[in-house]
């Protein structure tokens, strides 16, 4: 029975799973973007959307816990001072994970891990809500002019003639 045993191994023994994630989420909160296998990503992401969680809370404890877990004590007061405030108003998935391709050595899968800025989110809404609606319009005008039966019989027989090796000119 698998009773206790979730989450992914990563081919490790446990401390040096620990020394792994805490590595790459101090590098994650350093750079704002790593390049890493598949399932490191995955395995990174409740490790890293935890330590948003405590620089959001924003007290003493939370900035001694994250403290204990990051190795760089600089990135972790970037995370608490500037990083924090872009996640104010979001509730989560502050990651996002980007699948790249194969990695050329072994094979692996390789993802690009990126924190999201939650003023991104929201300018991108605003444009695709606008956008569509003036394209639609736009865009079925456009093609009724453009595509009238006449126009597409001329353009077929025209095509038609240049196959056979006649001109246009010449029907």
């Amino acid at each position: 029975m698998r009773h206790r045993k979730a989450g992914n191994q990563l081919g490790r023994n446990s401390s040096h799973r620990r020394a792994m994630m805490r590595n790459m989420a101090t590098s994650l909160f350093k750079q704002e973007k790593i390049e890493t296998t598949d399932a490191k990503a995955k395995a990174l992401r409740p490790v890293a959307e935890k330590m948003i969680s405590l620089a959001k809370r924003g007290d003493l404890h939370a900035r001694r816990q994250a403290l204990a877990y990051l190795t760089d004590k600089a990135v972790t007061h970037r995370l608490f001072d500037e990083l924090k405030e872009h996640y104010i108003d979001m509730q989560g998935g502050y990651l996002r994970i980007v699948k790249k391709g194969t990695r050329k050595g072994d094979g692996a899968h390789i993802s690009v891990v990126q924190l999201l800025v939650s003023d991104e989110g929201k300018k991108a809404a605003k444009k695709k809500a606008k956008k569509p609606k003036v394209d639609k319009t736009r865009g079925a005008k456009s093609k009724k002019l453009k595509e009238s039966p006449s126009r597409k019989s001329r353009n077929v027989a025209e095509v038609k003639g240049k196959k056979k090796g006649v001109s246009p000119g010449e029907k």
